[in-house]
């Protein structure tokens, strides 16, 4: 069992650092995200190579659109998250520490991932389906592996990790999908936790210079005010207009069944909130069909043309249009 990064001791108890709950655990205790635990006052990761899910997806599933389109990605994840999501769509996994408080998975070291995924011919690792944060030892040993490889690395974030753990991991980042999921009424009462901190750290990511596209999942109810899809849109134009904004369908699960289905038209609504807010790039998923496209903010031209998570057509040149010349922003 490794010990944790970033924590203090304080007399037998100990605060973690890893993320904005900053948790005080006393003896035998563990932390919100429930796969960190004081053992005779030290802080102990009970995850590290212990992974739930080892996958082959297209990078466009994370989702990533302006990220090496048309990749694969080797995706990898353990149980836990320090988000307690009414909504989350992977309860079984993310939960299972917290609801079952039993930690499941298959030992893998380090090497042996970078290994799989070479062996893959993938271009990326992506820690992601639960929350990179809460695994984030394991995460870096194997993003310093598979960048030594020529591998990318990729995080699929609920974006709540202490900037001592952003900056840590920063060298070693190529790309983060970021959730934004809503207001801070929705942050505290679907999710337990705080929208600044998020907010925050996109910035910080964006400013390092590590690619970041940011989520939300349009819930009918609970985020979809005309208000709160502008807050969101406004915030991601402040950072940058060039930042992509995926906004996603909901449908009913785990603790949240109360909610209708997200519809088309509710997407659309929330398209018009990026566009308006002067976003270059918003994309409808979960709906095909619907504004999944990449066009060139200048001329109109389509330059990605995408189905179901996956490239068809990259007209990308050298990182710009190839009709008027004009830079796409993303890693192409």
């Amino acid at each position: 069992m490794k010990e944790a990064l970033f924590y203090q001791k304080l007399d037998g108890a100990v605060r973690c650092g890893l993320c904005n709950h900053f948790c005080r655990i006393t003896p035998g205790k563990r932390g919100i995200c429930g796969v960190r635990e004081n053992q005779d006052g030290e802080l102990k990761t009970l995850v590290y190579g212990r992974l739930i899910a080892m996958n082959v997806d297209p990078i466009e599933k994370k989702p990533l659109y302006h990220f090496l389109p048309g990749s694969l990605s080797y995706s990898i994840a353990t149980v836990g998250c320090n988000f307690r999501c009414k909504h989350c769509q992977n309860a079984d996994i993310s939960q299972l520490p917290a609801d079952a408080h039993r930690i499941a998975g298959e030992v893998v070291e380090p090497e042996e991932v970078v290994a799989s995924a070479l062996q893959a011919g993938v271009q990326s690792i992506s820690y992601t389906y639960t929350e990179p944060t809460i695994f984030f030892e394991y995460a870096l040993d194997v993003a310093v592996l598979a960048q030594q490889a020529g591998l990318k690395n990729v995080f699929v974030s609920n974006g709540y990790m202490s900037q001592e753990a952003v900056l840590a991991i920063s060298p070693y980042l190529d790309a983060v999908n970021v959730d934004l999921k809503g207001d801070s009424g929705f942050y505290r009462q679907v999710c337990g936790a705080e929208l600044e901190p998020v907010k925050q750290n996109i910035r910080l990511l964006w400013d390092l210079g590590i690619w970041v596209e940011v989520t939300t999942l349009v819930i009918p109810g609970y985020n979809d005010s005309e208000d709160q899809l502008r807050e969101i849109a406004r915030f991601l134009a402040s950072v940058d207009r060039d930042m992509p904004w995926h906004v996603t369908a909901f449908y009913p699960t785990y603790k949240l069944r109360d909610a209708r289905r997200t519809s088309a038209g509710d997407l659309r609504r929330a398209l018009q909130a990026g566009r308006e807010a002067g976003l270059r790039y918003v994309y409808a998923g979960n709906i095909p069909g619907e504004s999944d496209q990449t066009i060139c903010p200048q001329c109109g031209e389509v330059l990605v043309d995408r189905y179901a998570m996956r490239t068809l057509r990259n007209s990308v040149v050298e990182g710009g249009c190839p009709s008027c010349h004009t830079p796409i922003a993303g890693r192409w």
